[in-house]
C-alpha cells in the first residue's frame, strides 16, 4: 500500500513537471515577453492547472522552488498581496491581557495630566483670587470636548485603523502613503518598481478614480514627495520632543506635591528628587517594555480608579452644576468672553491630551482592539470625571488653582493618593519613551537617521524593543530641562505644547491622504476630516506659538537638531547610493576576464555586501585588482528595506545567477520591513545558503525547456550516463541544462510518464543531476571558508563643492557614521570571516 502512494504521489510530481514544459511552451509559441506583468496570466493558468494533481505537486515546488521570470530588481521590491493594510483579530484573551497591559505603557501620560492642566491654564491664573465660575466651566467644557474629540474619536476609532499592519507612527503613516502612490521611499528602489507595485487601486469607482489622479500627482511632482519625506521626519522630531518633556513635566508635577503638607520644602528640593527618579526611571527601560509594562499596569489602575471615585466625591460634595459643561455652548461663551486670553489658555488646555499620540505610536507593542477597549472603559470615563471633580473643587475653593489636584484631595487619602501620584507620573513617561524607540527604529530602517543598536525585548510579542543611546540622550535633555527651568512646570508646559500638537497636525495630514488613496473613502468625507481636525489643532498650535519666548523655544531647538541629523544622513545616504550606480562595472568587463576572474579562484564562499540590487558594485574591481586569488563561489548580497513592516521568511531572499554557469557568481537580494531586525549572522548564514541551494534546484527546472527545434538533445553527464539538455525559454545571457535518464524525445517522456516505475526512475535521475552537480560543489566549497566581504567607505564631498556641502558630508555626516553602527557590528560578522576593502566616494 506505501509503494503504491509513493508511486502515486511520483506520477504527480512528473505530472507538474510536465505541466511546467507546457505552460513555458505556451509562453514561447505566444512570444510573450519575459517580464512579470506579462507572465503573471501564464502563471496564474500554470496554478490553476497544477492545482488538480495531488498534494505532492505542492511538495515539489517546496523542495525545488517556484520559477520566477521577472528580474531580481523588480521582484526585490515586489510585495505579496498580504501586506494590504488589514485589522488585527485577536483571541480575547490574548486581547483582555494587552489591554490590561497597555495601561501601564501607554495611558500614563494622559492619565497623568490632571496632575497639572487647571494650574497651567492662563485665564484660570490671571485673577491673584482665583478664577470665576463662568470661566471653570469654560475651561471644563473646552477639556472634556478636546478629550471627546481628539483621543476618542480621532484616534482612538480612526488613526487606529491607519497602522501599517499593527505598526504606527509617523512613519507607518507615510510609508503606507509611499507604498500606495508608488514613492520611492529608499535610494536602491527603481521607477521600473512602480509598475510592479501589487497596490492597485483598480475599482470602477469615483473614489478609486480620485485615488489614481492623487496618486498620479504625487508620483510625478518630486517636490511633494520632499514635502511628504519632511512632514514625516518634522512627526518624528515632535515625538522625540515628546519623550523628553512628558518625564519631565509629569515627574515633577507629581514630586511638587509634597510641598503641601511641607510649604517650606524648597522648589530646588522638590527638582533633585524629580531628577534622581527620572534617572532611575531610564535605567529600568532595558528590561523591556513587556516586564515595565505589567509591572506598571495595576499601578495605573489604581491611579484612574482613584481619581475618578475622588472627582465623583468632589462632584457631589462641591457643586455637581458642574456637569453642564457637557454642552458645548459654554466653549463658545468662553472664547466671547476672555476674547485673546481665552486663545492663549489654550497652551494650557491642550495639556490634557499628552501622550495621545503614544496610543497609535505603539501600536506595535499592542493591538487596535485592546488600545480601544481600555480607552473607552477606563482612561476615557474615569479622566472626565477627574476633571469634573476639579472644577466643582475650584468653584468652593478657587484660591487653591495653582495646587488643584493635591487640595482637592480629601486630607485622610493625601499621603496615599502622593504615592500613587507619584508612580503614575513615573510610569507616564514609559507612553512617550516607548513611542521614540519605535519611531527611532523605523526611521533607521527607512536610511532617515544613523543606524544604531536596537535590541528586542519580548520573545512573546515581536515590536518592543530598546535603543540603549535614544534611552540615554534622553535621559541627559530630560534631566538638563529640569535644572534649567528650575523645576517650574510652567515654563516646562509652555514647551511641552508645540511637541504635542505638531504631530498632531502630521499624523492628519497623512491620515487625509490615506483615507483618498487607501481607504478610498468619499473625497468630500476625507477633506471634512482634514478640515475639521486640522482647524482645531491648527489654533491650539497658534496659541503654543505663543508661548515660545517663555520656554517654547525649547522643543523647537531640540526638533531642529534631530531634524537637521536626518535631513544631513538621508542626503548623504542617498549621494552615496548614487554614485555607486554611476560607478557599477559592466557584466562584459567580467565576463573578459573569463571564468578565474583574471586570477586563480580558491576553494571558498565570498559574500560581497553592496547596496546594488542589480550590477556589480565598483568594489569588486578592487577586490580583482588587489588579490591574487578569489573564492570559487561568489555571492553579491544586497541588503534592502522596504516599506512594509515585516517580510516573510519564505520571501526574504532573491536570488540570481550572474555572468555564465562556470563562473560560479550569483546576487542575493535579502528584504526586509523596517520593522524586521537582521537574524543572527549564522542564522542568516543558513538561511543564504538554503535558498541559494534552492535557487539552483529551481533554476535547472526553469531551464527544461524543448530546444527552439523542438527536438531533445542528446549529451554525455558527468558520470557518462546519457543526458538530455533542453534549451531554456529565458532572456538570460545563461544557458542551463537540466539532466534526466536516458530517453530520446518528448513523445517518449510524455509516454512514460504515465507509467510509475518509469517515472520513479526518471525522478530519481533528476534529484540525483540536481544534487550530484552545482549543489553539493557549493557545500563542500562552504565548509572550506566563507568570508564576508564589505567596503570600508569614506565618503567625502567632491573637491569642487562650496562650503557648506563640505561641512555636511565631510564633518557631520562624517562624524555621524564614524559614531553609528557600522555594518559589521549590525551584522555581528567574526572577525575571522571579515574582509575589509578601503574607498573613498566623491558624492
Amino acid at each position: 500500500m506505501g509503494e503504491m502512494e509513493d508511486r502515486g504521489e511520483i506520477s504527480s510530481d512528473i505530472l507538474f513537471l510536465n505541466n511546467i514544459q507546457k505552460g513555458w511552451n505556451v509562453a514561447r509559441d505566444n512570444h510573450v515577453s519575459t517580464t512579470s506583468v506579462e507572465l503573471s496570466s501564464h502563471t496564474k493558468s500554470l496554478n490553476s492547472t497544477t492545482s488538480k494533481t495531488n498534494g505532492s505537486a505542492k511538495n515539489l515546488i517546496g523542495r525545488f522552488g517556484f520559477p520566477r521570470v521577472d528580474s531580481l530588481d523588480v521582484e526585490s521590491n515586489k510585495m505579496p498581496k498580504d501586506f494590504l493594510h488589514g485589522k488585527n483579530k485577536d483571541k480575547t484573551s490574548i486581547m483582555l491581557a494587552l489591554a490590561f497591559q497597555s495601561l501601564g505603557v501607554i495611558y500614563g501620560d494622559v492619565g497623568t495630566s490632571p496632575l497639572y492642566v487647571y494650574s497651567e491654564t492662563y485665564v484660570l491664573t490671571q485673577n491673584p483670587a482665583g478664577p470665576s465660575k463662568e470661566d471653570l466651566v469654560g475651561v471644563l467644557s473646552l477639556i472634556i470636548w478636546t478629550l471627546t474629540l481628539i483621543p476618542l474619536v480621532k484616534y482612538v476609532f480612526i488613526v487606529l485603523w491607519a497602522g501599517d499592519r499593527g505598526n504606527g507612527g509617523t512613519f507607518a503613516l507615510y510609508s503606507l502613503v509611499c507604498r500606495h502612490a508608488r514613492i520611492n521611499t529608499v535610494s536602491n528602489q527603481s521607477p521600473e518598481d512602480r509598475e510592479l507595485s501589487t497596490y492597485k487601486l483598480d475599482l470602477p469607482t469615483r473614489s478609486a478614480k480620485r485615488a489614481a489622479n492623487l496618486k498620479g500627482i504625487l508620483e510625478r511632482s518630486k517636490v511633494l514627495q520632499q514635502i511628504l519625506l519632511l512632514m514625516a521626519l518634522v512627526g518624528t522630531c515632535a515625538v522625540i520632543g515628546d519623550g523628553v518633556f512628558t518625564p519631565a513635566i509629569s515627574v515633577l508635577s507629581a514630586i511638587s506635591g509634597i510641598q503641601v503638607p511641607a510649604p517650606n520644602l524648597s522648589q530646588g528640593v522638590v527638582t533633585g528628587i524629580s531628577c534622581v527618579i527620572l534617572f532611575i526611571l531610564f535605567m529600568v527601560q532595558r528590561f523591556g517594555t513587556d516586564k515595565v509594562g505589567y509591572t506598571f499596569a495595576p499601578i495605573v489602575l489604581v491611579w484612574f480608579l482613584s481619581i475618578g471615585l475622588t472627582g465623583l466625591y468632589n462632584i457631589f460634595k462641591h457643586d455637581p452644576s458642574v456637569l453642564k459643561a457637557f454642552n458645548p455652548a459654554y466653549c463658545f461663551t468662553f472664547f466671547t468672553r476672555n476674547k485673546r486670553a481665552g486663545w492663549i489658555s489654550l497652551g494650557g488646555i491642550v495639556l490634557c491630551i499628552t501622550g495621545t499620540e503614544a496610543m497609535f505610536a505603539d501600536l506595535c507593542h499592542f493591538s487596535v482592539r485592546s488600545i480601544q477597549l481600555g480607552f473607552t472603559t477606563i482612561v476615557y470615563p474615569f479622566l472626565l470625571m477627574a476633571y469634573i471633580g476639579q472644577a466643582a473643587y475650584l468653584s468652593k475653593h478657587p484660591e487653591h488653582i495653582s495646587q488643584t489636584f493635591y487640595k482637592s484631595i480629601p486630607s485622610p487619602l493625601f499621603w496615599p493618593m502622593f504615592v500613587v501620584a507619584t508612580a503614575a507620573a513615573i510610569i507616564a513617561s514609559q507612553a512617550m519613551i516607548s513611542a521614540t524607540y519605535s519611531i527611532i527604529d523605523q526611521s533607521i530602517a527607512l536610511s532617515c537617521f544613523p543606524r544604531l543598536k536596537v535590541i528586542h525585548t519580548s520573545e512573546k510579542y515581536h515590536g518592543q524593543i530598546y535603543v540603549p543611546e535614544i534611552n540615554y540622550i534622553l535621559m541627559v535633555i530630560t534631566i538638563v530641562i529640569c535644572i534649567a527651568f528650575k523645576g517650574s512646570t510652567s515654563l516646562i508646559g509652555n514647551a511641552y505644547g508645540i511637541a504635542v500638537v505638531s504631530v498632531m497636525v502630521v499624523t492628519t495630514t497623512f491620515l487625509t491622504l490615506i483615507m483618498i488613496l487607501v481607504w478610498q473613502v468619499n473625497l468630500w468625507i476625507a477633506l471634512a476630516f482634514s478640515v475639521f481636525f486640522g482647524a482645531i489643532e491648527l489654533v491650539y498650535f497658534s496659541s503654543c506659538l505663543f508661548k515660545v519666548p517663555e520656554g517654547g523655544y525649547t522643543p523647537l531647538i531640540i526638533g531642529g537638531v534631530a531634524l537637521f541629523i536626518m535631513c544631513t544622513w538621508h542626503y548623504a545616504r542617498k549621494r552615496s547610493y548614487d554614485f555607486e550606480v554611476r560607478n557599477k562595472i559592466s557584466l562584459d568587463w567580467v565576463l573578459a576576464l573569463g571564468s578565474n576572474l583574471g586570477g586563480v579562484r580558491v576553494p571558498g564562499v565570498g559574500l560581497i555586501y553592496t547596496e546594488l540590487a542589480q550590477g556589480i558594485p565598483a568594489i569588486f574591481s578592487h577586490l580583482i585588482s588587489n588579490l591574487p586569488s578569489m573564492h570559487s563561489v561568489l555571492v553579491f548580497v544586497c541588503v534592502k528595506h522596504l516599506p512594509v513592516p515585516n517580510i516573510p521568511d519564505d520571501e526574504r531572499f532573491l536570488l540570481r545567477r550572474v555572468g555564465p554557469q562556470n563562473f560560479r557568481m550569483f546576487r542575493c537580494v535579502v528584504r526586509f520591513g523596517y520593522k524586521d531586525y537582521q537574524e543572527d549572522i549564522k542564522d542568516f548564514e543558513e538561511l543564504l545558503f538554503a535558498n541559494l541551494s534552492k535557487f539552483i534546484r529551481t533554476e535547472h527546472i526553469e531551464s527544461w525547456q524543448p530546444a527552439s527545434s523542438g527536438g531533445l538533445q542528446d549529451v554525455i553527464r558527468p558520470d557518462g550516463a546519457t543526458a538530455v539538455t533542453v534549451e531554456p525559454f529565458s532572456e538570460d545571457s545563461t544557458n542551463h541544462s537540466l539532466l534526466f535518464g536516458s530517453q530520446s524525445s518528448q513523445e517518449e517522456y510524455d509516454s512514460k510518464q504515465i507509467t510509475p516505475l518509469s517515472t520513479k526512475s526518471s525522478l530519481e535521475s533528476i534529484k540525483e543531476g540536481l544534487e550530484v552537480d552545482e549543489v553539493r560543489y557549493l557545500h563542500e566549497v562552504r565548509r572550506k571558508k566563507v568570508a564576508y566581504i564589505l567596503g570600508h567607505t569614506d565618503v567625502r564631498a567632491q573637491k569642487d563643492s562650496n562650503v557648506v556641502r563640505k561641512v555636511v558630508i565631510d564633518d557631520i555626516y562624517g562624524f555621524l557614521r564614524r559614531n553609528s553602527r557600522s555594518n559589521v557590528m549590525a551584522l555581528n560578522i567574526p572577525q575571522e570571516s571579515l574582509l575589509q576593502v578601503g574607498m573613498i566616494n566623491y558624492i
